[in-house]
Order: C-alpha cells, then structure tokens, then sequence
C-alpha cells in the first residue's frame, strides 16, 4: 500500500514538474507584436481615410515604410526557431509606424483644412472678380479671344466649386489657380483699355461744359451723348430735361476712323438733318454733321502719317435714331433709342441743335462706383 502510495506522488511529482517546465519553456516563447502590428494598420487606415496620402504625403509614407519595415521583420523572425526570434524591432517599427500614421492624418487634417479655407477665400474672390467684368465690361467691345478666356474662366471657377465641395480639394485648388490666371489677366488687360480710353475725359468735359454754358447763354436745347452709360441727355437752358437709353455702334470705345469700323464718333457735332417715313428706315432720325472739320483734318493727318491705308475713306450718315431698345450695341455707329424717346428728341430738337458725343460725362472712379 504505501509503496503504491510512493509511485502515485511520484507520478503526481513527475507531472507538477513536466507542466512547470512546459509554462516555463512556454513563457519562454518570445511574443509577437500583434498590438502594435494592429495599432499601426489602424492608423494607416484613418490615415487614407483623412487624405493623409495626399495633404501629408511625406509623414504618411514614413508611416507606410515603418509598417512594410515591421511586417518584413516578423516575417523573418518567423522562420527562425522558436526560442530564437526577437520581435523587438518589428514591434519598433510598428510602433513608430503608427505614431506616424497618427501625425500623418491629424496634419492631413489641418492642410486640408486650410486648404479648404484659401480655395473658398479664391473662390469668393474669383466671383468678385467675375462680378466686375460682367459689371464693367458686359457692354464693353472686348476682342472675342479676351472674351473667350472670360468664359473659360467661368467654367474653370464653376468645375472648382464643385471639386471643393466634394472634398477634391488639390484639384479644386489647380482649377482655382487656373480660372484666377484667366479671369484677373482678362480684367487687368480689360481694365487698362477702359483706363487708356478714359485719357481724353478732359477733353470730353471741355465739350460738355462749353455746349451747356452756351445752352444757358441761349435759353436752347442741346443733347449730350455718354457713351459708357448709354446715355442720351437733353438740357434746355442748361438743365437737363430728359435722360433717355442708347444703344451704339458695335466698336463704340473710341472716336471714329474710318468707314464701316463700326464706331460711333466722338466730337462736337449739330443737326444737319430731319427724317421721317420713307426718308429713313428707322423710324425717324437726326443726322449729324459728321464728319465736320476737325473729323476730315484727323483723317487726313492719320492717312498722311500712315495710321490708315491710303485708300481708306472716312464714312459719313451718323444719326440719331429710332428702332431701338434692342438692348446690345448693333449699329454701323449711329446712335439708337426706343421710337417713343425718339418722339421726344425729334419733336424738340431742331436744325442746328448741338449734339455732344463724349466716351463719359463723368471721370473713371465714378463710372466705376456708379
């Protein structure tokens, strides 16, 4: 009896001792970097998730690298005996895998984000700027390839807008860039031409300013013609009685040279002439003394000087007339109005009446407030 009770403690003893060193040799096994393996995956997901391969390239790629570098290495130690593997640097580089992932999406954040402010800020801006070239320069004879790149940079802005809404923001930002290309450098050159035009507002307010001293002087009636505004004004005695809309010549910016440019002059003309019914096909209309003298002396001078070709011939027939309120600019360069306002003008001006045909009756910064 007690010698069997021996061999069972004995056997008891032999089975402690194998479990102990089976925990022991257990123990012994070197753990693999699950944790920080899943952290840095972890990471590098929220990482693509908040664009960080793009807006935070370089730290995301450091992340990417660190984790590649960490599968790499316990792939290695895999292959080694059981005892031998040391997971220590693939759990080094997972760790630092994910610290950069982290960074990575939280900078993504952050450029994105101000990314996302500037577009918005060169968008409201590009609008501004769009605002005013439809404000100014609607109307304004612009050559049809600056008029093209106006809507090239329209349809530029509008695709921007729509990129930044959905979250493109890099490729809102190039269309931005591109559109603000088109549109400031088509404002600029628009912009300049007005400002050139604008140099002879001096003399245009000589014109004005001597027809309506001499309308005072007289107790007459003169017409003043702004061409920027589109304006017909009628003064009696110096004061101006009627306002009326006008529509121009097509090439309206700038005095006219030579015939069929298109242009409606700039001078100090008078009525030469009354037509009605069959005498004219628009209605009724005023025509002008154009060209007077001075016209036929510039030519001259500009056909001498070799501005014009030798051939070149100054045109004439510029009217005051009816068949307006088209609402665009469209004839040869005369001057139109709705037939009710031509009823008016016609009915109170006469033979004689001086007609002023100016770019502006008032200076560029007010045009523009205006």
């Amino acid at each position: 009896m007690k010698g069997k009770r021996k061999c069972i403690l004995f056997m008891v003893f032999i089975s402690l001792l194998v479990a102990g060193l089976g925990y022991i040799l257990f123990l012994l096994v070197p753990e693999p970097p699950l944790q920080e393996l899943a952290g840095a995956q972890t990471g590098l997901s929220g990482a693509r998730k908040n664009r960080a391969d793009i807006f935070s390239a370089r730290l995301y790629n450091e992340a990417k690298a660190y984790y590649d570098s960490a599968i790499v290495s316990w792939h290695n130690e895999n292959n080694r005996f059981i005892y031998f593997r040391d997971y220590r640097k693939a759990g080094l580089f997972a760790e630092r895998a994910g610290k950069n992932a982290l960074k990575a999406s939280e900078d993504s954040k952050t450029v994105s984000t101000d990314l996302q402010i500037n577009i918005n800020l060169q968008i409201v801006k590009l609008n501004d700027v769009l605002k005013d070239l439809d404000r100014f320069f609607t109307a304004f004879p612009l050559e049809p390839e600056v008029r093209d790149r106006i809507s090239r940079g329209k349809f530029l802005l509008r695709e921007s807008e729509i990129s930044c809404s959905e979250g493109h923001y890099l490729q809102a930002d190039s269309l931005a860039m591109e559109a603000g290309y088109l549109l400031t450098t088509s404002y600029k050159g628009a912009y300049d031409t007005l400002k050139a035009y604008f140099r002879l507002y001096p003399e245009w307010k000589k014109w004005v300013e001597k027809t309506l001293d001499e309308s005072r002087a007289k107790h007459t009636y003169s017409v003043i013609v702004d061409k920027v505004s589109r304006k017909i004004y009628v003064y009696f005695d110096g004061i101006r009685k009627y306002e009326y809309t006008a529509e121009l010549g097509v090439n309206w910016v700038g005095d006219k040279k030579v015939k069929g440019d298109k242009a409606t002059p700039e001078g100090i003309y008078k009525v030469a002439g009354k037509f009605e019914k069959s005498r004219t096909r628009y209605y009724k209309a005023l025509l002008l003394d154009y060209p007077n003298n001075e016209d036929n002396a510039r030519f001259r001078n500009e056909v001498a000087a070799g501005h014009l070709p030798k051939n070149a011939k100054i045109g004439d027939l510029i009217e005051i007339h009816g068949n307006g309120g088209r609402g665009v600019d469209w004839t040869d360069g005369c001057i139109a109005v709705k037939d009710k306002d031509m009823d008016v003008i016609y009915n109170i001006v006469g033979i004689g009446t001086p007609v002023i045909i100016v770019g502006s009756v008032a200076d560029l910064d007010h045009v523009l407030k205006r």
